[in-house]
């Protein structure tokens, strides 16, 4: 009986399948966090800091958890321009932006 030979085989096809998995979800981890980094109003690539051994994630986490977005300063910058007010640090925890630029004042006749 070869049975040697046979469970070596085994091994190495789980193996090989077991490598593409983990690729596979690495792949698919990175794409989530490009999509939710581009809507952030980030550039998707940061996703790749996921690649960085140990603090890659950590790194990521912080910035989108810590980080100012860069879409909400542009909707805060907007906001009053529709008449909406602005939400400001007590609505929703984020720094103030700043100063809007100066609206042209027209002489009333």
């Amino acid at each position: 009986m070869n049975d040697n030979g046979s469970a070596t085989a085994l091994f190495g096809a789980f193996t090989l399948v077991y490598c593409f998995v983990v690729i596979a979800i690495i792949a698919f981890s990175i794409f989530l966090y490009w999509r939710i980094f581009s809507k952030a109003g980030y550039n998707g690539a940061m996703s790749l800091l996921a690649l960085i051994p140990g603090v890659g994630l950590l790194i990521m986490i912080c910035i989108l958890a810590f980080g100012t977005w860069p879409a909400l300063q542009e909707l805060e910058f907007y906001r009053p321009q529709r008449g909406a007010p602005p939400m400001g640090p007590g609505g929703t925890g984020y720094p103030p932006q700043p100063p809007y630029p100066p609206q042209q004042q027209y002489p009333q006749y």
